[in-house]
């Protein structure tokens, strides 16, 4: 990643990761990408859990990825977040899967729109989770 890199998550990759061949199952990158973005959100001192009660969700609405290169078993890799793009209603994100070497293995533009629960419909992001993504931006 670059210096505008807001968050890093470090993992481990587990059995329970990969295929039988010991490569990490392409589909476990995007769970990685949603441990990342979840963590950068909690770090910047906002629980999306406090939202369901207040009828806020939050959905991925499209994602863009280019696997480069595997991840195996027991690598340890770091997730990066970095937010492109700060909207009334989403947040897209630049994300990054990096080997200990800096290599990048997976990349993906992740757009992530907040809805009402009930009903799915778009709905503008609290106003103190876009205080708080700012504020981490250094805005």
């Amino acid at each position: 990643m670059d210096d505008q890199t807001v968050f890093t998550l470090p993992l481990r990759i587990y059995v329970e990761d990969t295929d039988a061949g010991g490569i990490v199952f392409y589909a476990n990158y995007l769970k990685y990408f949603e441990r990342a973005r979840t963590e950068f959100i909690r770090a910047s001192g906002y629980e999306w859990r406090f939202d369901l009660d207040h009828n806020i969700s939050f959905v991925v609405h499209s994602l863009d990825i280019k696997y480069l290169k595997s991840a195996k078993l027991d690598d340890m890799v770091s997730v990066s977040v970095r937010v492109n793009k700060l909207a009334k209603t989403y947040i897209d994100f630049h994300q990054e899967v990096l080997n200990q070497q800096g290599e990048t293995l997976v990349k993906a533009n992740i757009k992530v729109a907040c809805v009402h629960l009930d009903t799915a419909k778009p709905r503008t992001l609290p106003s103190d989770l876009s205080q708080k993504i700012s504020e981490s931006l250094g805005e």
